[in-house]
C-alpha cells in the first residue's frame, strides 16, 4: 500500500503511529531524528514521510528544504497548534499538517489524501485471496469478479483501510454514506451481511459488542 517514513523524536507516540499504520497496511521504517533521514531518502523507495517539527538536531523546517529535491510529499507532525505555524509549514513545501495530539483514524485518513493527492497512493489492495481494484471498483476472488454494489464496495473499502480496527456503526455511516445520508445504523448491518455472504468473510468481519463491526487480518 506504500513505505512510510516516521520522523519522531518522541518514542511513545512513533510507536502508536507504526502501528495504526502497519495495521492498516503500510510498512512504516522509524527514526528520532533527521541524521540518516537523507541517506534513507538516497536509497529511494519512500513514499510519504510524518515528520515532526521539533526535533533534537536539525528541526522539522531544515529537514524539509533538504527533502525538496527527492520529491517525496510530507505531512508535519506538531504540537505547534497556531495558524502561523500551519501556514508557514504549507508555504515551505509541507503537504499537510496534523497538530498533536491527534485521532489515528484521522492520521489515516491525511496519509491516505495525500498518497492519493500525489499520485503515490497504490490502487490494487489486497486481502487474503481477494483483490480490490480501486480504480476500475471491481473484487476479484479466486473465480473471477464479484459483483457489488457501489456501497458494498465503498464500505469494503473502508474496512481494508482500517483492518483490525473496532469501527462505532455510525462513523462509518458518516465515513462511507457521508453527512447528509438520513438513513439508520440499520443500513451498515444490512450491507456488512451482504458483504459477508458475497465475500465469503462471516469470520473476518467480526461483530463487536455495542460498537460496529472489525475485519480481522489474521495473515
Amino acid at each position: 500500500m506504500g513505505k512510510l517514513l516516521l520522523v519522531e523524536d518522541e518514542a511513545p507516540i512513533r510507536t502508536l503511529m507504526r502501528m495504526a499504520l502497519t495495521t492498516a497496511g503500510y510498512a512504516a521504517l522509524e527514526m528520532s531524528d533527521g541524521r540518516t533521514l537523507i541517506e534513507t531518502l538516497e536509497q529511494g523507495g519512500i513514499d510519504l514521510i510524518l515528520l515532526d517539527v521539533m526535533l533534537p538536531g536539525e528541526d522539522g523546517f531544515t529537514l524539509l528544504d533538504k527533502i525538496r529535491r527527492y520529491q517525496v510529499p510530507v505531512i508535519f507532525v506538531s504540537a505547534r497548534s497556531q495558524l502561523a505555524d500551519k501556514v508557514q509549514a504549507l508555504q515551505a513545501g509541507a503537504d499537510d499538517y496534523i497538530t498533536k495530539p491527534f485521532e489515528m483514524m484521522e492520521l489515516l485518513a491525511r496519509v491516505e489524501s495525500v498518497l492519493r493527492r500525489t499520485g503515490r497512493k497504490n490502487s490494487v489492495l489486497k486481502f487474503q485471496n481477494l483483490t480490490i481494484d480501486e480504480d476500475q471498483r471491481q473484487v476479484y476472488g479466486p473465480a473471477g469478479v464479484i459483483e457489488l454494489t457501489p456501497k458494498e464496495f465503498d464500505l469494503f473499502v473502508f474496512l481494508i483501510r482500517n483492518r483490525n480496527i473496532a469501527l462505532y456503526r455510525e462513523e462509518i455511516l458518516e465515513k462511507v454514506w457521508h453527512d447528509d445520508y438520513e438513513g439508520t445504523t440499520r443500513t451498515v448491518d444490512m450491507h456488512v451481511a451482504s458483504l459477508r455472504k458475497k465475500l465469503r468473510l462471516s469470520k473476518q468481519i467480526v461483530s463487536v459488542y455495542k460498537i460496529g463491526y472489525r475485519l480481522e487480518d489474521r495473515s
